[in-house]
């Protein structure tokens, strides 16, 4: 009935795709947990296992489209879908993890994150571009690279935290409040680079209109958001129905996302933004437990996808290169973020669990650096499948290294 009322809308497929979806990440995350292993391996594993290019349905089913147009491909009928889910997943990620980091909090570690996240970002940056080009790469193809894999991924690592527990570690807050700075960076590295690319120089305006924007839209909502938001929270809560309390503090969520994207900014920072927004309030903990059924569906949905974007048939042709670029990123941002902590004064063990945690993962604007560097010609097309191996592998390994921080950092307190 509903179909031919609105027979454009594709419901069917998007039921059947959504469908498929849960029940495979379902039956994966399940061995994986009976496994001991992080869900997060789960996610990902169930992702490269439906993707459109996985060797498991490329040779049953055939080909219905082009992987970059995501059309009709495996086992999916719409694989374009799963970037829907994604960023909807990112969005109420960074919201609900927001909701844990009242201003206090974050007004503590502010002047540490920002140093030590700028030092760690392009240190890394900085040495993956001499790598790359000692590997053979072209100017730009190196420039990307670096650029892509000084960016950890804010996704991987908080929901790697939240599993294990250490969301709310002092440690922690550190480690949230450089991602948010080197979400920053990476809005205004990628509008430089596409300034590299179009006119062959910087465009300075273009990085001082970001820098500018980000400042005054932290600065209004640490300040008169602050003041006033929260109290109109309370207000909604004061009517005592869950359903209308929920639907606000989402409405803000997607509202604060949506404005920070129009403005130029990532739209994670916008719902982190929002969620510290509702921290402030006194319904805070209602909010999140509220909130967080909702981000766990979509977050799922968020790993699933990007297993299930990455071409795994290509893993044999950039295998060695993957492995050496991930090697050196992991072992330079290791070692930048101690020394950008070390430079601010920071305990050995906030600094050891920081190193851990950021050292890890490349992800979300990993991808949208190389993706936008291939839209505009100013990159290889191969740097796309490279850095989707890099960003499975080290999504892999991350889980990992925050438990060797766990078995390393005790030994070296004795």
């Amino acid at each position: 009935m509903i179909d031919k009322i609105t027979p454009e809308i594709p419901h069917s497929s998007f039921i059947t795709d959504l469908a498929i979806i849960m029940i495979l990440a379902s039956i994966v995350t399940l061995a994986f947990f009976k496994m001991k292993q992080p869900l997060i391996i789960g996610y990902l594993f169930a992702g490269m296992l439906l993707g459109p290019l996985s060797p498991l349905w490329t040779s049953l089913i055939p080909e219905g489209g082009e992987f970059m147009g995501l059309e009709k491909s495996g086992i999916l009928s719409d694989v374009s879908v799963l970037n829907i889910f994604a960023e909807l997943g990112v969005i109420l990620l960074l919201f609900v993890i927001g909701i844990e980091f009242p201003y206090s909090k974050i007004k503590s570690i502010g002047k540490v994150a920002i140093g030590a996240g700028t030092i760690g970002l392009f240190l890394t940056l900085g040495v993956v571009f001499y790598v790359s080009s000692l590997f053979g790469l072209g100017f730009m193809d190196s420039l990307f690279l670096g650029a892509a894999l000084s960016i950890s991924s804010t996704a991987i690592i908080v929901k790697i935290l939240e599993d294990t527990g250490k969301i709310k570690k002092e440690s922690s807050i550190l480690v949230l409040g450089m991602l948010i700075v080197e979400d920053i960076i990476a809005v205004i590295l990628i509008a430089t680079l596409e300034s590299v690319t179009f006119a062959g120089s910087i465009s300075y305006t273009s990085i001082v209109t970001i820098v500018i924007v980000a400042a005054g839209l932290i600065g209004g909502t640490l300040t008169v958001g602050t003041k006033i938001i929260p109290k109109l929270i309370d207000k909604v809560a004061a009517t005592e129905h869950k359903e209308i309390l929920l639907l606000s503090v989402l409405g803000l969520c997607f509202g604060y996302a949506l404005f920070a994207n129009v403005v130029g900014l990532s739209v994670a920072i916008g719902a982190f933004l929002a969620g510290v927004l509702v921290a402030e309030s006194k319904s805070a903990e209602v909010s999140k437990i509220l909130s967080s059924p909702i981000k766990d569906m979509f977050v799922a949905i968020f790993f699933v996808s990007v297993g299930a974007l990455m071409n795994v048939a290509e893993l044999g042709n950039y295998i060695v290169l993957a492995i050496g670029l991930i090697v050196v990123s992991v072992l330079v941002k290791f070692g930048s973020v101690m020394f950008g902590t070390w430079l601010f004064r920071q305990e050995r063990t906030k600094s050891l669990r920081s190193a851990f945690a950021l050292a890890g993962p490349r992800g979300e604007f990993s991808i949208v650096i190389v993706k936008t560097g291939v839209d505009i010609g100013a990159v290889s097309s191969f740097v796309f499948p490279l850095i989707g191996i890099i960003s499975i592998i080290s999504a892999f390994i991350s889980p990992l290294l925050v438990r060797a921080s766990d078995r390393v950092i005790p030994k070296l307190e004795d």
